[in-house]
C-alpha cells in the first residue's frame, strides 16, 4: 500500500455557521456543499473538497492542548514572502489576529486560530532544493519578521 496523497481533512466545529464564514470569507476558500445542516465543504479548485466541518453545536467541549489530536492544519498561501506578507495585511485589516510568525527554513508561516481556536498555519514554500538536498531543514524554527 501506498497513500498518494493526503485527501481532506474535517475539522469539529461549535457552529458551522460561523466557522463556514471565516475558512469562506476571510481564507477565501470556496464553499461547495453543506449536508443536512451539520457539515460544510470547501474546495481549494483541484479536488471535489479539501476542507470539511461538521458542527457540533454549543455544548462542545473547548480544545485541551494536552490532549491527544490535532495540532493544526496547514494552508499554502503562495511561494513568496510578498505573498506572505499581503495575506498578514489581510488578516490584520479583518481583524484576525496572527499569534505566530516563523522562518522554517523550507517554508516561512503565519499563525492563527478559527473561531474555535483549532491553529492554523498559513505559509509559504521556499526553494525545494532546500529540504531535498538536506531533509533535516524541516527541523528549523526561527523568528520571522515581516
Amino acid at each position: 500500500m501506498k497513500i498518494r496523497s493526503l485527501g481532506h481533512v474535517v475539522l469539529k466545529v461549535r457552529d458551522l455557521d460561523v466557522s463556514a464564514k471565516f475558512y469562506r470569507d476571510i481564507l477565501g476558500m470556496k464553499e461547495v456543499a453543506r449536508y443536512k445542516g451539520a457539515m460544510a465543504f470547501f474546495s481549494l479548485g483541484s479536488n471535489h473538497h479539501d476542507l470539511g466541518l461538521m458542527q457540533l453545536g454549543s455544548h462542545a467541549q473547548d480544545i485541551d492542548p494536552g490532549a491527544i489530536g490535532l495540532y493544526h492544519v496547514a494552508f499554502k498561501v503562495g511561494d513568496s514572502l510578498e505573498e506572505l506578507r499581503a495575506c498578514k495585511a489581510h488578516l490584520e485589516t479583518n481583524g484576525i489576529s496572527i499569534f505566530g510568525m516563523s522562518d522554517h527554513g523550507v517554508s516561512q508561516s503565519l499563525y492563527i486560530q478559527d473561531p474555535d481556536g483549532i491553529e492554523i498555519e498559513l505559509y509559504v514554500d521556499a526553494d525545494p532544493a532546500i529540504w531535498k538536498d538536506d531533509p533535516g531543514a524541516v527541523l528549523t524554527t526561527k523568528r520571522l519578521t515581516l
